[in-house]
């Protein structure tokens, strides 16, 4: 004969398993590479679209990902802004070559254009041209239009903001 606390673990396990059932029911209702007939079609707002699920680890990758490319993008304005020079008209503006920040930079990372891209896009730097080749464009001037101190303090802000934005969905 089996004990009453045996047959509440079994009933407990039971509704364990059917629990653990629904949720992956419901996920694969919301897959579209799922092979079911009758997927509803997903409806996004604006902001949702082509954004990971909150609380996913797509989401927190993504997250840390910005993070780690807000990291080298205040180390590349860090190396121009120690590197360049002031320029003559502007002396808080510091100007350096692209052949000169590529050669200096791409022994810390493979990723100097697309950084400089990134940072001109946040309106840290400036330069002509939409994509910088080596040797070609050696010799074109790249701009730190922002004090480092105001870049560093931007990154921080931001560095807190996804750190805030990690804790709120993890509780």
């Amino acid at each position: 004969m089996a004990n009453i606390s045996d047959s509440e673990s079994l009933g407990a396990k039971v509704a364990m398993f059917n629990q653990y059932a629904d949720n992956h029911k419901d996920k694969q209702s919301k897959n579209p590479f799922t092979s079911g007939l009758n997927a509803k079609k997903p409806t996004f707002s604006k902001e949702e679209y082509g954004r990971p699920e909150a609380g996913s680890l797509s989401e927190l990758r993504g997250r840390k990902a910005n993070a780690h490319v807000l990291k080298e993008i205040l180390e590349l304005c860090e190396i121009i802004a120690i590197e360049g020079t002031p320029c003559r008209d502007q002396p808080d503006v510091i100007g350096i070559t692209f052949g000169d920040i590529f050669n200096i930079y791409t022994n810390i990372s493979d990723k100097c254009v697309g950084l400089l891209l990134r940072a001109r896009k946040q309106k840290y730097l400036e330069f002509e041209g939409e994509c910088l080749f080596q040797r070609r464009d050696d010799d074109v001037p790249i701009f730190l239009v922002k004090p480092i101190e105001e870049i560093r303090k931007e990154y921080n802000q931001r560095l807190v903001k996804i750190q805030h934005e990690h804790d709120a969905v993890n509780s």
